[in-house]
């Protein structure tokens, strides 16, 4: 094949460091914004953005030519940064590690729509029975003292 075709849908979950509710009303829809500015600044246009005071979900096309894994460290470096020079708190850090999913064409919108309705979700869930399904769900074995930090 003379071409390198590729479509790698991502759905990406970080917390704050600690959980710490870091994320105010008043900083998110800036923040949300960035996020997407980052992401669509590295050639992976973002499609969803949202989250609630102590976590953001992110549902974005990884390039054919990006590592996830550099992607993750430009994001979480410059929105950290961000958010301190624009009303976050100054000791606002992202924590160390990340959930990231891959997502099939035909349920973007609906993972999309689950990130536009965050604060409706988690009246209910807590961000760590949220993880706990997703990473059940993807397969992904995972050890409980190392998830959160």
């Amino acid at each position: 094949m003379p071409q390198s075709l590729a479509r790698n849908l991502i759905h990406f979950v970080t917390s704050t460091k600690n959980r710490e509710p870091y994320i105010t009303p008043e900083l998110r829809e800036g923040l949300f914004a960035y996020l997407a500015g980052i992401l669509n600044a590295l050639r992976c246009p973002a499609v969803a953005v949202g989250g609630v005071a102590d976590h953001v979900h992110i549902l974005f096309l990884l390039a054919k030519t990006a590592r996830l894994c550099d992607v993750v460290e430009e994001l979480k470096k410059d929105s950290s940064k961000w958010a301190k020079e624009n009303g976050g708190p100054p000791h606002f850090y992202w924590q160390a590690g990340y959930g990231a999913f891959s997502v099939s064409p035909r349920d973007q919108a609906r993972v999309a729509r689950y990130i536009a309705r965050q604060e409706e979700h988690h009246a209910a869930t807590t961000f760590q029975d949220e993880l706990r399904g997703m990473l059940t769900r993807a397969g992904i074995e995972f050890d409980e003292r190392y998830v959160w930090d």
